[in-house]
C-alpha cells in the first residue's frame, strides 16, 4: 500500500496555461438534488466549482433553482425532470457526478438510467451516495464510461456484499479490480483502489464527521479529474487535499463543515504549486 502525502500531492497540481479558457477546465455535470436533499448537491458543485472546473452544470429538481443561483451562480441550471434535456447535457460534459441527495424514488431511477444510457466511453462518471445504491437494486444497462465509485463503508457493503468487518484490504482490492472501476473507499484513512494499486490517505480527523463531507470530496474528485491530465493524480490529490484541508481548520475549530473546506480550496491549490517550485502560469 503507498501512501497519499502533501509530498506527492505538490507535485500533482497542474499548473495553469496562459492561452487557455474555461472550456480548457473541463465540463463538469453535477446530477442529483431532489425536493428534500437539494443541499448535497449543491455542496457537490460548489466543491467542482472552488476546485477549478471550467463550466459547471447542476441538474437538480426545479425547486432547488432558486437556492442555486442564489448559492452558486457560477454554475448553470437544468432541471433534472426534463429527461431529453438532460440527455442532452450529459453529452456535452466531460466528467458527470451523479449521486449526492438523488433519491431512491422512480424519478431518481429515470435520472440515473438516462445518465447510463447516455455516458459515452471517452467521459468519466462518478458515483455517489443514492446513486450507488440505485446501481445495485435496480435492473439498469451497463455505461460505458470510466467509474469512480466514492462509497462510504456501508456503500461498500452495499456494493461488494462484505460485511464491515471483513472488509480487509485484500479483500476489498479484489473486489474493485473485479468491478473494473476506481474505488474510493470513505473512512478514517480513506483508501483509494485504482486497478493494481491501493492507496490510502495519510491526512483526516474527527472534526470532519459531519453532514455533506462526502459531497464535498466528490466534488473535488470531479473538478479535479476534469482538469488534471491525470486521473489518478486527481483522484489522489482530492483526497488528500479535502482532508488537509480540514486537518488545518480543526486547529482552530471543534467541528470543521464542508462549507469551510470548500471556500479553502482555491488558496490551498495555490500554496501547493508554490511548494512545488512551479510558476504561476505556463
Amino acid at each position: 500500500m503507498e501512501k497519499i502525502t502533501k509530498e506527492k500531492v505538490e507535485t500533482f497540481i497542474p499548473q495553469r496555461k496562459k492561452e487557455s479558457y474555461k472550456g480548457t477546465y473541463g465540463r463538469v455535470l453535477f446530477v442529483g438534488g431532489n425536493e428534500n436533499m437539494g443541499g448535497a448537491i449543491m455542496l457537490s458543485a460548489s466543491a467542482g466549482v472552488h476546485s477549478g472546473a471550467g463550466l459547471v452544470t447542476v441538474a437538480t429538481h426545479p425547486s432547488n433553482q432558486a437556492a442555486l443561483h442564489s448559492q452558486l451562480p457560477e454554475a448553470m441550471f437544468l432541471p433534472f425532470t426534463d429527461l431529453d434535456q438532460l440527455r442532452k447535457t450529459v453529452d456535452t460534459m466531460d466528467v458527470i457526478l451523479i449521486g449526492p441527495g438523488l433519491g431512491r424514488d422512480e424519478q431518481a431511477v429515470s435520472v440515473l438510467k438516462t445518465v447510463y444510457e447516455t455516458v459515452e466511453n471517452d467521459q468519466t462518471l462518478i458515483l455517489d451516495g443514492d446513486a450507488i445504491y440505485l446501481h445495485v437494486n435496480e435492473i439498469l444497462p451497463k455505461p460505458v464510461a470510466s467509474i469512480i465509485f466514492t462509497p462510504h463503508l456501508g456503500e461498500w457493503r452495499t456494493l461488494t456484499g462484505l460485511p464491515v468487518d471483513e472488509q480487509y484490504l485484500e479483500t476489498n482490492h479484489s473486489k474493485a479490480v473485479d468491478m473494473d472501476a476506481v474505488i474510493v473507499l470513505k473512512k478514517s484513512r480513506t483508501e483509494v483502489y485504482y486497478g493494481e494499486e491501493v492507496w490510502q490517505n495519510t491526512a483526516g480527523n474527527p472534526a470532519m464527521a459531519t453532514g455533506g463531507m462526502g459531497d464535498t470530496l466528490a466534488g473535488m474528485i470531479a473538478g479535479f479529474v476534469a482538469q488534471f491530465d491525470d486521473d489518478k493524480e486527481a483522484v489522489l490529490s482530492a483526497v488528500y487535499m479535502h482532508s488537509y484541508i480540514a486537518d488545518e481548520l480543526a486547529k482552530n475549530q471543534y467541528v470543521t463543515l464542508p462549507s469551510h473546506i470548500i471556500r479553502e480550496i482555491p488558496k490551498t491549490m495555490k500554496d501547493f504549486t508554490k511548494k512545488a517550485g512551479k510558476l504561476r502560469f505556463i
